[in-house]
């Protein structure tokens, strides 16, 4: 969901993608039984690319190929992969050492030079790779993208090499959540294999990265991802020797493909949710994902310049309702900024404002002056959720009193994004926003300050009394003082109530028979972990 203003509509589909799985045989990994054997099947959108640095839905391929410097334990606590640790006395400077073993899948270490030589290329603006912000705090960002003319460095100031295993990172502000940012979502910091740099077109053919799956042929567009376990992964071994990631153009496809025993798992949308369990049964998975669901403004629309008007459309909304009827209870209704599965999240904290209240909703609007014309709901159509927007015009329609509010679905994504950035919407819009890493942090300062990826969604909101906070947060010396200070920003934010906070996200997946058990990690599926059914 990463970036501007496209990424930030495109993570509905881009979190579903965050699901990456396959399923155990018993040859050995990396075998020729291996590729022998029937190996999971799982079904993913077509990639856009599988350069981790520059691709904008392709996680559940790319989660396979390539393993993050550090993971989250079965607690949720931050635990080291590829890092051996990572460490910093002031929260500034960073000093980063590799385990030693990690290899790519040519055999080549992994070496410091690896990740400082990847984060250069993928941090100067000319190459253009969409990953790139995911750099943005470290020191000289700014020098490789200027925004105009020529940057005034090809390489980042804050990156050093010590020795072949270890690298320093000098960040422009304290932040004490920077271990959380080199998870798996952070695909941007990902090492590449020198090989990649030097010709990254004639490389993606043929991807070499240093996670538990390698493939074991070129990739081609359309065509199926065909992947083994790899012999010399230095990480915790899978439980699954292979699997074949094959895409599809849309879900309902897949669904009835897995149904017919031909994909053996698949994404769905929480729409889905009700005949997928009529239809699957124990074989419905439902995870707790990073996600936010809300609705956007055109805060320079003098209509909705008013914070009570914001807010009066939030009480219009039963969001209980919504969820039942729409997506069969698998969301969860919002009730703060961020994810309900986010560490600290602090639920409940938007109040009275999210939670039903027809008769205070019309007389917030009263007190606000009332609302004069009609209003649309922007959304992209095709995208499976007509109900849900034609659900949120009635309801404001009929508990405010207002005599048009409609659904009004742009034809495509490009057509939606043109005509939200062009101020050309009538009313609130579809927004949304899948956290790349397990803090409040990257919600909040993506949406809610003026150089955040999602700040689009937000109606290019921003307040230096928010950002003063967010910055106090990030230096908190603990996770545990963070959450409270991420607490104070929330409630600053909600103060101005840019947003209407709709649900948090659950992921949803449905299996063959295949499949025992998944087990998750911030809404995606864990490929290490998966369960076959005996």
């Amino acid at each position: 969901m990463q970036r501007t203003t496209p990424t930030l509509m495109l993570a509905a589909s881009a979190a579903i993608a965050l699901a990456l799985t396959g399923c155990a045989s018993q040859s050995s990994p990396g075998s020729d039984e291996d590729t022998a054997a029937d190996p999971i099947r799982y079904a993913v959108e077509e990639p856009d690319s599988l350069v981790p640095g520059n691709h904008f839905g392709s996680y559940a391929i790319l989660f396979s190929l390539f393993s993050p410097l550090t993971s989250l334990d079965s607690n949720g606590e931050i635990s080291y992969l590829a890092a051996e640790s990572v460490e910093s006395d002031d929260a500034i400077t960073w000093t980063i050492t590799l385990r030693e073993g990690w290899t790519f899948h040519n055999g080549e270490p992994v070496t410091a030079q690896d990740y400082v030589d990847t984060w250069n290329h993928a941090a100067y603006g000319p190459n253009g790779w969409v990953n790139g912000p995911q750099l943005a705090g470290v020191v000289g960002y700014a020098d490789l993208n200027p925004g105009e003319g020529e940057p005034a460095a090809e390489e980042l100031s804050g990156l050093t090499v010590i020795d072949e295993r270890t690298f320093t990172v000098e960040l422009g502000a304290a932040d004490r959540q920077f271990p959380l940012q080199l998870t798996a979502g952070q695909t941007g910091l990902y090492p590449l294999p020198s090989e990649a740099l030097e010709d990254v077109a004639a490389w993606e053919q043929n991807p070499v990265g240093n996670g538990p799956f390698q493939l074991t042929g070129t990739w081609s567009p359309n065509a199926p991802i065909e992947t083994v376990a790899y012999e010399g992964y230095a990480g915790p071994a899978p439980s699954i020797d292979a699997v074949t990631f094959v895409p599809y153009l849309d879900t309902a496809t897949a669904y009835t493909d897995t149904l017919a025993g031909q994909v053996d798992i698949v994404a769905i949308g929480g729409y889905q949710a009700g005949q997928a369990r009529t239809d699957f049964g124990d074989h419905v998975y439902e995870l707790d994902a990073p996600g936010v669901d809300f609705l956007g403004f055109n805060l320079d629309d003098p209509r909705f310049s008013d914070v009570r008007v914001r807010q009066a459309i939030s009480m219009a909304i039963d969001r209980e309702a919504i969820n039942n009827a729409v997506f069969g209870g698998s969301q969860v209704p919002a009730t703060s900024l961020t994810a309900p599965s986010m560490p600290g999240d602090p639920a409940g904290i938007c109040g009275r404002y999210c939670e039903f209240d027809p008769e205070g909703a019309k007389a917030l609007l009263e007190e606000a002056g009332g609302f004069e014309g009609g209003m649309e709901i922007h959304f992209i159509a095709n995208w499976g959720q007509e109900d849900l927007f034609e659900a949120i015009a009635n309801q404001i329609r009929q508990n405010l009193g207002i005599s048009s509010v409609v659904a009004a679905p742009a034809s495509d994504f490009a057509a939606f994004v043109d005509r939200v950035s062009g101020g050309d919407v009538n009313g609130p819009f579809r927004a949304r926003w899948g956290a790349l890493y397990p803090s409040q942090q990257n919600t909040l300062m993506a949406v809610y300050t003026a150089s955040g990826e999602g700040n689009f969604g937000a109606g290019g909101y921003s307040d230096a009394e928010v950002d003063d906070l967010l910055r106090a947060a990030n230096a908190a010396d603990t996770y545990e003082e963070s959450y409270e200070g991420y607490r104070l920003a929330q409630e600053r934010i909600l103060e101005d109530f840019p947003t209407v906070p709709l649900f948090g996200n659950r992921y949803l997946y449905v299996t063959s028979d295949r499949i025992a058990e998944l087990y998750t990690v911030s809404g995606g599926v864990d490929l290490n972990r998966v369960v076959l059914a005996d």
